[in-house]
């Protein structure tokens, strides 16, 4: 690939996020992969969940890998950074760096796979047209 292709947005802690020690909850940090995900989407589009929705092909998350180095707490700002790793086959990867934006404090690294499924919920074993195009426009 010729260049990295990275999205930046930012979410705000809720607290609807937040633990019983008053950080972010490890479990919201989840949902703050699927913005990245949906930031990305827009930010290059072609493979956005609306494309998907369109084809009636899909990509459910089928393996995260989180590792976290500092907490958010409610009201924090935090930029979510979302990086294209390419891979072969009918797979979409992703790796994130979460920052802390008021001193941008590494808070999280973390990496997604999402795997191609039909209509019927069958995995398929070549990439689906829309995401052909996608990467012979961005790779």
């Amino acid at each position: 690939m010729s260049r990295e292709l990275e999205d930046v947005c930012t979410i705000r802690v809720k607290f609807s996020e937040i633990d019983a020690m008053r950080v972010a909850w490890h479990g919201s940090y989840v949902a703050y992969l699927e913005d990245g995900r949906e930031s990305f989407g827009r930010h290059y589009p072609g493979i956005g969940y609306d494309v998907m929705l369109k084809a009636g092909i899909l990509a459910p998350v089928y393996d995260v890998h989180m590792r976290y180095f500092a907490s958010l707490h409610m009201g924090d700002e935090a930029e979510i950074h979302t990086f294209y790793v390419p891979h072969r086959g009918a797979r979409l990867d992703y790796r994130y760096e979460i920052y802390r934006a008021s001193d941008h404090e590494l808070c999280l690294r973390a990496e997604t796979t999402q795997l191609f499924i039909d209509a019927n919920g069958d995995f398929l074993l070549y990439p689906p047209e829309y995401y052909v195009e996608w990467k012979e426009k961005y790779e």
